[in-house]
């Protein structure tokens, strides 16, 4: 019974880690550029929350490697992350408000060649952006402990990412409900004027009509 408990514990902490993992990957975009024109890519992202990407220009060309010029934006439109004539790079930055993160790609200049510019980016939020080597080392942790600290932190994201849709859900329930009554409110102006005219032009005709001796 003791090895079949200690077997059951096993599966169930491979299983926990395996879904750590699962939450901690980071996401990889390739962009290509033309020789003119931008192109972004954005992610909706809470509040409070790491944010780290690398970007770096792939050519079969070593001899001329062109250069692009990035440039991150928050949801209200703050520049995070401006840099001009650069080959690689790298960005970083805690998020104060919820919303779209904007970061954009263009070229610099001509491009020699078909103009297309290959550009990779390693986009990682959250607890996928915590370097978790420097954790290790500092609180000397390792194995199962550490796979443990991670799957914490996977669960506190999670947890948070929960709140934030349950927020965002609030808020555009909201929304509808005062959309839904604005629409309410202009249906019966909207009857309460056309009573209004259809009484109006009946008032009317009956005087036109009696001033016609006609009824």
């Amino acid at each position: 019974m003791e090895v079949r408990g200690e077997l059951v514990l096993v599966c169930i902490l491979g299983v926990l880690i395996c879904s750590c993992n699962f939450f901690m990957v980071s996401e990889a975009v390739w962009l290509n550029l033309p020789a003119s024109g931008t192109k972004c890519v954005s992610e909706e992202i809470h509040n409070n929350v790491v944010v780290l990407a690398d970007y770096v220009v792939v050519s079969d060309n070593h001899s001329h490697i062109p250069t692009i010029s990035v440039k991150v934006t928050s949801p209200y439109g703050n520049k995070l992350h401006l840099k001009e004539n650069v080959t690689h790079g790298q960005f970083a930055f805690t998020t104060h408000e919820a919303g779209s993160y904007l970061a954009c790609f263009w070229v610099d200049g001509h491009v020699q060649g078909s103009g297309d510019v290959s550009v990779n980016i390693d986009w990682k939020t959250g607890i996928a952006a915590k370097d978790w080597d420097l954790v290790a080392r500092k609180e000397k942790i390792e194995g199962v402990e550490l796979e443990l600290r991670k799957l914490e932190g996977a669960v506190e994201a999670i947890h948070e990412n929960l709140l934030y849709l349950k927020t965002r859900e609030a808020e555009l329930r909201f929304v509808s409900e005062v959309t839904n009554t604005r629409v309410a409110l202009f249906s019966l102006m909207s009857l309460g004027v056309c009573i209004a005219v259809s009484a109006l032009q009946v008032w009317h005709l009956k005087r036109y009509f009696q001033k016609k001796k006609l009824i």
